[in-house]
């Protein structure tokens, strides 16, 4: 599916081969697990559909040593991918009972070292910054400038920017001169909840 699709990069082909998406899925939905299509996973959240996943991969260009943020954990699914590409991956939930789903899910996929926080993920986590790379698995209103600043210079940020309706899928670097935007493409996620998102 992804590489009749316009995924070229090969480790994150791979990396999708390698992590058990079924694993991510509420038992209700495995038999659908390899859809390319989000599902529902409580809470009123989804695992994103795999194309974005891998396109959210493929834009940050991760060489295999990086620290990355990881913001919406989900059912995890994410986290799993960019583990397989990056050095440190580090992930933050707003929902406590998806985080807790989301430990299990990344224990039982031997995705263990992923480190999993509760907290409002508009705010990042400044703790363990700077990052490399963040992955926003939900939809901003603008560019989160919270994260945004926990980036190191020329850092790479991957977030759906847009209204509630649809987005655009932003890669923001960011430089001396101010955050530049290399890339963008449609897509829909759901809302990025919190601070610096959308209201409760």
């Amino acid at each position: 599916q992804l590489r009749g699709r316009d995924i070229v990069d090969e480790r994150v082909l791979e990396a999708m081969e390698r992590v058990p998406r079924e694993l991510f899925v509420p038992e209700g939905e495995r038999i659908r697990a390899y859809d390319d299509a989000a599902l529902p996973i409580g809470h009123g959240q989804t695992i994103s559909q795999p194309y974005m996943v891998a396109r959210i991969a493929e834009v940050l260009a991760l060489g295999g040593d990086e620290r990355v943020l990881d913001v919406g954990t989900g059912s995890g699914y994410q986290a799993a991918v960019l583990a397989e590409l990056a050095g440190e991956v580090f992930t933050i939930e707003r929902i406590p009972e998806l985080a807790e789903v989301a430990k299990r899910n990344l224990e039982a996929a031997g995705y263990a070292d992923v480190r999993v926080e509760v907290g409002d993920g508009t705010l990042g986590l400044p703790e363990h910054a700077p990052y490399d790379a963040i992955a926003v698995a939900a939809a901003a209103p603008a560019l989160p400038q919270r994260l945004y600043e926990q980036l190191e210079t020329r850092g790479r940020l991957a977030v759906p920017v847009g209204g509630r309706g649809g987005q655009r899928l932003e890669l923001i670097i960011r430089s001396p001169e101010g955050p530049a935007v290399v890339k963008s493409v449609p897509c829909r996620f759901v809302p990025l909840v919190g601070e610096g998102g959308f209201p409760r």
